[in-house]
């Protein structure tokens, strides 16, 4: 099973080790990009998947209702950072990080639609001091973008722009980054397996939610950041997938579907709750 190491899927992994769940999985650990690749291989079972990745291998994944990484409104953690206002970038050299496809690809959306602006796009590493030295702006995610958002620019004199907000401003939906999937074929083999591990997740979930000021004083202790940034870091984050966050997935893929590599139109199958 795949697990991403950045602080916003801390609350989903958290409460496994409370009620004992995480002795029962094996875990990779990995960046986003890296684990759905694995997982559209076929060397995981379950995982977390970028959005990106589970549309255009969504005839062979299952995804998990209810379980996300996303937002609803701000991210924190899902941003532009640039140098002069996003209006100015047209022709503008953009450096894009290198750990996700969701986010960059959202980025990319909502700078030539919403802001109509074609930039000069480059992928790299994550590093805003790098990023800066060469571009006029940079999307970044996960830890290295919360540093950013909260730290660096600030410090810098640079505009942040979130990336969750804008795109609620900008549609009226919840957006999804990240989803759990498990392999079709995974599923039809080891259907008990599959949900017991789903049901695991929810449990670890409300449980880090219950207790997230536990969670947040752990984070802490290894961080840069301290307990009450990360607690309100935490509960910024949407980790559902309901029936809102399924709209904005739907919109999102009529959006980018043609140029990205699935169906405008493409189908989320959700695992099923077990009949009564």
């Amino acid at each position: 099973m795949g697990h991403i190491q950045f602080l916003n899927c801390m609350p989903l992994y958290w409460g496994l080790a409370r009620t004992g769940t995480l002795l029962d999985l094996e875990l990779t650990k990995d960046t986003p990009e890296k684990l759905s690749e694995q997982l559209v291989r076929g060397d995981l079972d379950i995982a977390p998947v970028t959005l990106v990745e589970f549309l255009r291998a969504a005839d062979d994944l299952v995804a998990f209702p209810d379980l996300a990484v996303g937002c609803d409104g701000p991210v924190m953690s899902c941003v532009i950072v640039s140098q002069k206002p996003l209006e100015e970038l047209d022709g503008a050299r953009v450096a894009l990080g290198s750990t996700s496809r969701t986010s960059v690809r959202l980025a990319q959306l909502l700078l030539a639609e919403k802001i109509g602006v074609t930039p000069d796009y480059y992928t790299c590493p994550p590093d805003l001091g790098l990023m800066m030295q060469e571009a006029e702006a940079a999307v970044l995610i996960g830890d290295a973008a919360l540093r950013a958002n909260l730290h660096d620019a600030p410090r810098l004199g640079l505009q942040v722009h979130d990336l969750g907000q804008m795109w609620k401003d900008w549609t009226g939906l919840p957006f999804v980054f990240a989803v759990w999937a498990t392999r079709r074929d995974y599923l039809e083999r080891e259907p008990a397996v599959v949900r017991k591990v789903h049901e695991a997740f929810l449990a670890s979930r409300d449980l880090s939610l219950e207790e997230v000021g536990k969670v947040a004083e752990q984070a802490a202790r290894w961080e840069t950041f301290d307990e009450q940034v990360l607690e309100r870091y935490f509960t910024t984050l949407d980790f559902r997938f309901g029936p809102d966050q399924l709209r904005g997935v739907t919109e999102f893929a009529r959006r980018t579907g043609e140029t990205t590599g699935y169906p405008a139109d493409v189908r989320v199958d959700l695992l099923e709750h077990p009949r009564a």
